[in-house]
């Protein structure tokens, strides 16, 4: 700046100088941006909302109380929640009327308790759509919703779980007792301990789906119907690797219980092979209960016997 008659001269900012950035959470309602995605959050309350996260790595974490939320990225695959949790438990931590999650990347999630994960759903239905879980002990954890239903579509998990110091495993999806859960063109891979799917719930519809477990550490199932489901398991392709903690079974049927009947369930047209250069015999469904599953049109690998009674 400089000094004139008296007056004071301001000049323009050089070339290339930046101005603020712009606060990276809209409610798309109001148009009004915050810096904390906790209080975008609040502002939407108990209404319908639509929060858009800019791209960039934002180590921040929500819980949404009430109303429904889509928390959706400017860009797919830019917006990154890096290791921030709330209460403990994840980055999202959703208990409001229902809440979809679209475009997100959410990576190195650690909490003291071994479950720190990219979304702790806790009531509601809940979208995720095209979004990323890398490198956490959890992906998505769930408590029970008897009522609602999960719907995952497009979205990979990777390097995720965990079965040590003493603690329950975690997974890199884990579902409680939902009314459905619905998994659509997904990736799984490269597990670092646990179960790729664990679920408990009623309902599932498992489809085309990869499960890549050839880079895998100390992991077990690639689908764990823990208390057995009804529904379908079908088009998927799953590849059993060498480092397993448990390589008796890709998909398990009430290894924890009989709560339901699992009669009605249709697993066709699935493939399951192993890993190049790994030699063993495996089960395809493991089968803890007197139910007769439809298992039919599923391409096995030598070596992989079709079901069994445990």
């Amino acid at each position: 700046m400089l000094f004139l008659a008296g007056a004071l001269l301001v000049l323009p900012s050089p070339s290339g100088a930046r101005s603020a950035e712009p606060a990276p959470f809209t409610v798309m309602k109001t148009g009004r941006s915050y810096a904390r995605l906790a209080d975008a959050v609040a502002a939407v309350g108990d209404r319908d909302g639509v929060i858009v996260i800019a791209p960039g790595v934002h180590r921040q974490c929500a819980v949404q109380q009430a109303g429904r939320i889509s928390f959706r990225a400017a860009r797919p695959g830019t917006a990154i929640l890096d290791g921030v949790t709330c209460e403990g438990k994840a980055a999202l931590v959703l208990r409001g009327r229902g809440a979809s999650v679209e475009g997100l990347v959410f990576r190195h999630l650690r909490v003291p308790d071994g479950n720190g994960a990219g979304i702790r759903l806790e009531h509601g239905d809940l979208a995720v759509i095209g979004s990323a879980f890398r490198d956490s002990e959890e992906g998505i954890l769930t408590h029970d919703d008897p009522q609602a239903t999960i719907r995952i579509d497009r979205s990979t998990f990777s390097r995720l779980g965990r079965c040590d110091r003493g603690l329950d495993c975690a997974h890199s999806v884990y579902v409680g007792r939902y009314g459905r859960l619905i998994i659509t063109g997904s990736r799984f891979e490269a597990g670092t301990g646990g179960h790729y799917v664990k679920s408990r719930a009623a309902q599932v519809d498992i489809r085309n789906n990869i499960f890549d477990d050839e880079a895998g550490r100390a992991t077990n199932y690639m689908i764990d119907l823990s208390n057995g489901s009804a529904g379908a398991i079908g088009g998927n392709v799953m590849v059993q690797g060498r480092d397993k903690e448990n390589y008796s079974a890709f998909i398990t049927i009430a290894p924890e219980g009989r709560e339901r009947d699992s009669s009605a369930i249709l697993i066709s047209g699935n493939s399951a092979a192993f890993a190049p250069g790994v030699r063993r015999t495996s089960t395809f469904v493991a089968n803890w209960t007197d139910d007769r599953p439809r298992i039919t049109g599923n391409l096995l690998n030598k070596g992989i016997r079709t079901t069994d009674r445990r």
